[in-house]
């Protein structure tokens, strides 16, 4: 029998590369997708198409984050455009909480299934200034999982990995970058202008590729 992995999936470049490193360890994953009431339903749609071409099972969580003041949520919230991505700025896109809730119900689920490893896509290096995207936050996050003596394990995988290296990974890997959407924005297609859309056109011009997800 294989060994259960929860992935929190977004249908990002990030949570899709881990995804495909996951099952490239040969480990039976089952995907999260949260509903948390985000600007667009696209993403949703996005990873649930993932998860089931990748042949994993996966699983919609609904939550209610609406009391978030944060652009993501709000749909008459402006998305930042920032010329330049500084770290240590929080931008408007920061949801409060959202690492710890999704990680309590990916521990409560991991329970349920008997899984040992729970798989995120957390990145700190071209992007740190989400309080809970960084090295202290998962090393404090690892802690209260050990504390609960379950045997469940944090796996962050491209931690410190730059969008470049991630995109290098995922090409061995045959992530379908194609499908994957890192747009804050729910447009037809990507907009271009958004922090992600920047990082991300960033990581495929450093790989030396063009982004096969605007063609």
């Amino acid at each position: 029998m294989k060994t259960k992995a929860v992935i929190l999936l977004s249908g990002g470049l990030d949570s899709t590369t881990v995804l495909y490193y996951a099952l490239s360890k040969g480990l039976d994953c089952y995907c999260i997708i949260f509903d948390y009431n985000q600007r667009h339903r696209k993403e949703i749609n996005i990873a649930k198409k993932i998860a089931t071409d990748a042949k994993a099972k996966f699983k919609v969580i609904k939550l209610d984050l609406n009391w978030n003041k944060t652009s993501l949520i709000g749909k008459n919230k402006k998305i930042p455009n920032h010329k330049t991505i500084k770290k240590g700025y929080i931008p408007t896109t920061y949801v409060p909480g959202r690492n710890t809730i999704f990680l309590s119900n990916a521990l409560a689920y991991a329970e349920t299934i008997k899984a040992k490893y729970i798989f995120l896509g957390i990145n700190a290096v071209d992007y740190s200034s989400y309080p809970d995207c960084t090295p202290q936050y998962l090393k404090a996050m690892q802690q209260v999982f050990k504390a609960l003596n379950n045997g469940i394990e944090i796996v962050a995988p491209i931690e410190h990995f730059s969008k470049k290296e991630i995109i290098q990974l995922g090409l061995k890997l045959n992530v379908p970058y194609k499908d994957t959407w890192s747009c804050y924005s729910g447009t037809k297609k990507p907009c271009g202008k958004c922090d992600s859309c920047k990082l991300r056109a960033k990581g495929f011009a450093e790989a030396g590729i063009n982004d096969p997800a605007l063609k």
